[in-house]
């Protein structure tokens, strides 16, 4: 026994060196990887900064001074802002003008339930396999790309009563037909200044953004759920609405949500170019009630507590639509 003390001696220092070894590369692991880690989220910090830096500058630093003008009175021109407490609110309460301007922006929103279903139609038209299906989809897409100015200056000129497409069509198709019919005053008439910015909206978004989802959502359905209800009998409309429809609810729930509150906001550009908000402030959407305010009249104060109050429509009908349209998306 005492001849074999040293070689386990030899042994046991071996292990412990090992051990030591061994923990000192576990250490210089770690801190390597500690290491590694800082760098990565320094580079990916670094790669952030551009984006926080132009949200502070631009998004909430201003959100913020617009919450405070609400409480103040100012008109850029006589006098420094003066602190009015929550009479802008008060005084939104007594404005008529208010009420009829979010009437007129619900009215406009009608155009958003008809360019879904027309860009859901699209995207199934488009998913089959038919020659030119590209070239189509590039057309369809164009008026997004297209410069809004300039779509709603060939619009206006659609909609001329004297000597616009729509007009002039009509008075041709009165003549195939024996009768004088004339079109209607797009523009100038309060009957029909709203449908024609609900057509116009139709037109310029149903082959837009919501058809590129509604496109990749289709292509995203396994073909191997069609197959089984073919086998199962079913005919187009039991595959669509069993399957094609629970299954591109997340993209719809989506796009229903986002359209919601581009509609509240929407409606300015098509206003200030084509009627000014008229006739009689029938087209005079919130957005350009808030621009008049603040640009037109000089009512800075009044015109952010405007702007605050369509933040908590918008917020409150997004939270209510999540809170009850929510459980009916199926997510697979």
């Amino acid at each position: 026994m005492v001849s074999h003390c040293p070689l386990e001696a030899r042994f046991l220092v071996r292990a412990q060196t090992g051990q030591i070894l061994k923990s000192g590369y576990e250490k210089n692991k770690m801190k390597n990887g500690l290491k590694d880690k800082t760098k990565e989220t320094v580079v990916a910090y670094g790669f952030l900064m551009p984006n926080l830096v132009g949200f502070l500058l631009f998004t909430s630093i201003p959100v913020l001074a617009s919450l405070g003008l609400s409480f103040v009175k100012w008109d850029l021109l006589s006098e420094g802002p003066r602190f009015v407490g929550l009479a802008n609110f008060f005084e939104l309460t007594k404005d008529p003008f208010f009420g009829k301007y979010c009437w007129n922006t619900l009215i406009l929103m009608a155009a958003i339930p008809i360019s879904m279903a027309g860009s859901l139609l699209l995207a199934i038209a488009l998913n089959q396999k038919l020659r030119g299906t590209v070239i189509f989809r590039t057309v369809y897409f164009l008026p997004t790309i297209c410069s809004g100015v300039a779509i709603f200056m060939l619009w206006r000129l659609i909609y001329n009563p004297n000597f616009g497409f729509l007009n002039s069509m009509t008075a041709q198709f009165g003549d195939m037909l024996g009768l004088r019919l004339t079109g209607p005053n797009w523009l100038t008439d309060e009957a029909w200044a709203k449908p024609a910015f609900i057509i116009m909206s139709v037109w310029q978004s149903i082959g837009g953004y919501n058809m590129i989802l509604y496109l990749a959502a289709l292509q995203g359905v396994s073909r191997d759920l069609y197959d089984a209800a073919e086998v199962d009998g079913a005919n187009n409309w039991q595959k669509f609405w069993n399957i094609t429809w629970p299954q591109i609810s997340p993209t719809t729930f989506f796009i229903a949500t986002m359209s919601l509150i581009g509609g509240f906001q929407a409606g300015f550009d098509q206003a200030y170019i084509m009627t000014g908000g008229g006739p009689n402030g029938s087209t005079t959407t919130i957005i350009y009630y808030i621009f008049n305010n603040a640009f037109e009249w000089y009512r800075m104060g009044y015109a952010a507590a405007i702007s605050w109050v369509l933040f908590l429509i918008i917020f409150a009908v997004t939270v209510v639509k999540w809170r009850f349209f929510g459980k009916a998306v199926h997510y697979t």
